[in-house]
């Protein structure tokens, strides 16, 4: 409903502060107030003042004592590893250092000779699933505030999804290049297009349907592409099998230019969809009021 010219009275601001207010009352108090800095001051005052006033104020209280006590944290690095985000300050940094020592191990440890292979096959979808962990509610505890400030929502996202990918992307292909040579397995940089292209998949998909579930659709489509083909009526080794089928899907200009084009076609469709990813978290409106 479009209520052009509205603004909060202390009636409607005295009965929101003693959770009286109907339900589409609140919801149009509250989005009218992310606007209206006289309505939010209006209502703040009653909130103050009202029976949550001193809960609220013994909140306060404590927030500015534990930040005066607190030792300063605003320093580049902390700044750095705020931006970077959860992904590269939880688990999916160390499921990637795993990842990239047990190739290492299963190359050279276990005499396995499909390290390669195997770490080519997981490679790509691994930066995807550092992105699915990067920004969102159910990953990052700061979601709503960032996701409400300048320099949150899609612009945060894309900065954490570079911070992903300049960790994984020289990590991995490192990783890929010590690892002894398997018989017909691809180079060790073929996965960088692909990665790149499954990352900015994610992130177009996630407009529609949210960056986890992207994300993991993504990973489940690459896992099959994968391995279905390897696990088939099988004529060679399995190691053999998927270092031949990694090489067709990967490598060679054909192969290439498609992921290239595949990267670019993600990006074009991120940058429409840009007003319509999940991030930020609130719901952009058309027009003015309500």
């Amino acid at each position: 409903m479009t209520r052009t010219g509205w603004h909060v009275d202390g009636t409607l601001a005295a009965s929101y502060a003693a959770g009286s207010a109907s339900e589409p009352d609140a919801w149009s108090l509250e989005k009218h107030v992310e606007s209206c800095g006289a309505c939010a001051v209006r209502v703040s005052a009653a909130v103050r003042g009202g029976a949550a006033g001193p809960a609220l104020a013994d909140v306060r209280a404590a927030v500015l004592t534990s930040v005066a006590s607190a030792p300063p944290r605003t320093g580049p690095a902390a700044r750095l590893l705020w931006a970077a985000g959860p992904a590269l300050r939880g688990a999916w940094l160390l499921a990637v250092v795993l990842v990239a020592a047990g190739a290492v191990g299963l190359g050279y440890g276990a005499d396995f000779s499909g390290a390669r292979p195997v770490l080519l096959a997981l490679a790509p979808v691994l930066p995807v699933a550092g992105v699915a962990v990067s920004y969102g509610g159910t990953a990052d505890p700061l979601y709503e505030i960032t996701a409400s400030t300048p320099g949150g929502g899609l612009r945060l996202l894309l900065t954490r999804t570079a911070a992903v990918l300049a960790v994984s992307l020289p990590l991995l292909t490192a990783t890929g290049a010590v690892l002894p040579a398997s018989a017909g397995a691809p180079g060790a940089a073929v996965w960088l297009l692909p990665g790149l292209a499954l990352s900015l998949a994610a992130l177009a998909l996630g407009s529609y349907v949210g960056c986890r579930a992207a994300a993991a659709g993504i990973s489940v489509t690459w896992v099959l592409a994968v391995t279905v083909p390897v696990f088939g009526p099988a004529t060679a080794p399995a190691t053999a099998e998927l270092s031949g089928h990694l090489t067709r899907l990967l490598s060679g200009p054909a192969a290439q230019g498609g992921w290239a084009a595949g990267a670019a076609l993600c990006a074009g469709l991120l940058v429409l969809r840009r007003r319509s990813v999940e991030f930020p978290a609130f719901p952009t409106y058309s027009g003015s009021g309500f």
